[in-house]
């Protein structure tokens, strides 16, 4: 094996232990919530205007509203991530902390009084909207390719930008996919 190959391989090996290891964290939170805890970390999501709330922006991405909500976060989270961390991992890092604290930090400060956000669809929105603007921006064959890749997989996701659904932080999605959108340009 050349010494290109295994940069390869490492860096294939690479991006499925983070991505493996944060679905992992994830399942594992929910179900020690639900099994242990009997549902106490949902009160760690982001309470619009509060000072925990404030701190949450932090935890909040990482819990979810039982197993369904987490379930419906899960493909689209590993598959726009994976599509991202093409990009390189400092990329995928870059853009999974801009977009949470972008779409946390919209969610603190324009979000309903008594309400509590949580999950991982801003980031996953972040990813789709950093996908469809470097794609634009950077002009290249592959971010080309890999925007319609997320569009054609995963466009339908942006009528969740301006879903009002009860339940639904739209709030979350729409400054996500805005995060995203910084990253590429600052990555551009």
């Amino acid at each position: 094996m050349n010494a290109q190959q295994g940069r390869w391989k490492d860096d294939l090996r690479q991006r499925i232990v983070v991505l493996g290891a944060i679905v992992a964290l994830v399942w594992l939170l929910e179900a020690a919530d639900l099994l242990l805890w009997h549902l106490p970390l949902d009160r760690y999501g982001i309470h619009p205007r509060t000072w925990m709330g404030l701190r949450n922006i932090l935890f909040a991405p990482w819990l979810h509203v039982g197993f369904g909500h987490l379930a419906a976060n899960t493909i689209p989270f590993v598959v726009l991530g994976w599509f991202v961390s093409l990009h390189g991992m400092r990329a995928f890092w870059q853009v999974t902390a801009t977009t949470l604290l972008v779409s946390g930090l919209a969610i603190w400060l324009l979000g309903a009084p008594n309400t509590v956000h949580l999950g991982l669809s801003g980031i996953v929105f972040g990813y789709l909207g950093y996908l469809l603007v470097r794609g634009f921006v950077e002009r290249s064959l592959r971010a080309a390719l890999l925007a319609l890749l997320a569009l054609a997989l995963y466009g339908g996701m942006l009528w969740g930008l301006v879903s009002w659904a009860p339940g639904v932080s739209w709030l979350g999605h729409a400054f996500g996919f805005l995060g995203g959108a910084v990253a590429a340009r600052r990555a551009k």
